[in-house]
């Protein structure tokens, strides 16, 4: 795809989407969830909306049922998860995502995980399990549950081409 086609598809692309943000934790709350929190208000501010908002615990079938349950919901267009994305026992987050997944797009954690080894934390990058792709014809972005690597995923990478990967999920 060349540079022209690219800008021709952002162009294409719709100016808001509909967005549900997830976090996953044991520990946070909506007060102390500065990921979450972070998620919402980079979306309002590049005028995209938030369906909702919730918490879950770091439990595979819970986090599973919650994606199943957002993706049907018509109204629902993108869900993007913070947290339990590490190698911790308890972070199931990315086995979650991966096995809901009809399309992967490992660009996602690929370019996350380059952006964060050029930018900040090194080699320690490859600790991230950082997954993106589609569930149906809804957009699914699961980072890591720091703010840093909120900030960056969201800046560098969701924010520039939300629109644009709307574009190609509802293209006939």
């Amino acid at each position: 795809m060349n540079m022209r086609s690219v800008d021709e598809h952002r162009a294409e692309a719709p100016t808001t989407v509909k967005c549900m943000v997830i976090t996953v934790s044991d520990t946070r709350t909506p007060d102390t969830d500065t990921g979450g929190q972070l998620i919402q208000s980079l979306l309002l501010e590049h005028g995209y909306e938030i369906a909702g908002y919730t918490i879950v615990k770091d439990n595979y079938e819970q986090i599973r049922e919650l994606l199943h349950e957002y993706a049907e919901q018509s109204e629902i267009e993108a869900i993007l998860l913070t947290g339990g994305t590490g190698i911790a026992p308890r972070d199931v987050t990315f086995e979650a995502v991966q096995s809901l997944l009809n399309k992967e797009l490992p660009g996602f954690g690929e370019i996350f995980r380059y952006l964060s080894f050029a930018e900040d934390i090194g080699s320690a990058a490859i600790l991230s399990r950082a997954i993106a792709g589609t569930i149906g014809r809804t957009a699914v972005f699961s980072m890591p549950g720091s703010r840093g690597a909120v900030k960056l995923a969201m800046e560098r990478i969701i924010l520039p081409e939300l629109g644009h990967v709307m574009r190609e999920i509802y293209k006939k």
